[in-house]
């Protein structure tokens, strides 16, 4: 593949950029890349970029020998790892992993899908709670014919959420 610059020599360096959800890929040669400014001899991994461990601000942090105190992982290894090595890192490194976290998750807060019928279970099952509920009443009260009532609503119920979660039909 030939530069997309000089269109002369071989394309070595590639680059991917995305912006606003447009991908554009970028094919140059050495030479080409390094008269735009990319620095091919000092790559940067992710976690140079999100963390701020890149060359820049390497000199910045000189002396940094901060470590973990549990498992003694220094952010130098965090770097070329990728990984941090104990939960306790976590916490050590909150304030570099969080602005990484909410750049790479849009935001600082998880907002996850929840289970197919997962509301509906809740819902469920609250009912089922209070009709247990209120035919513990009715039987203590010794009002028997509501109490059955209660009984067979529970029974319908309850054959319901069985078959929902396990594909069966309700018992009778």
């Amino acid at each position: 593949m030939k530069c997309e610059m000089c269109h002369t020599n071989e394309a070595t360096v590639h680059l991917t950029q995305v912006v606003d959800g447009a991908v554009r890929k970028l094919h140059l040669c050495e030479s080409c890349a390094a008269e735009s400014g990319v620095d091919i001899q000092n790559p940067m991994s992710i976690a140079d970029l999100f963390l701020g461990l890149g060359p820049a601000a390497a000199a910045a942090r000189e002396g940094d020998a901060g470590e973990c105190p549990q498992c003694h992982l220094r952010r130098s290894d965090f770097k070329k790892t990728g990984r941090l090595g104990c939960p306790f890192c976590y916490e050590y490194y909150r304030d570099d992993l969080a602005p990484m976290l909410k750049a790479m998750h849009r935001g600082d807060r998880h907002i996850g899908k929840k289970p197919s019928g997962a509301e509906a279970a809740s819902r469920n099952a609250a009912a089922l709670a209070e009709l247990r509920r209120k035919l513990e009443e009715a039987v203590a009260a010794e009002r028997y014919e509501e109490a059955a009532r209660f009984r067979d609503q529970i029974r319908r119920l309850s054959g319901e959420a069985d078959a929902g979660s396990a594909g069966k039909a309700p018992a009778p």
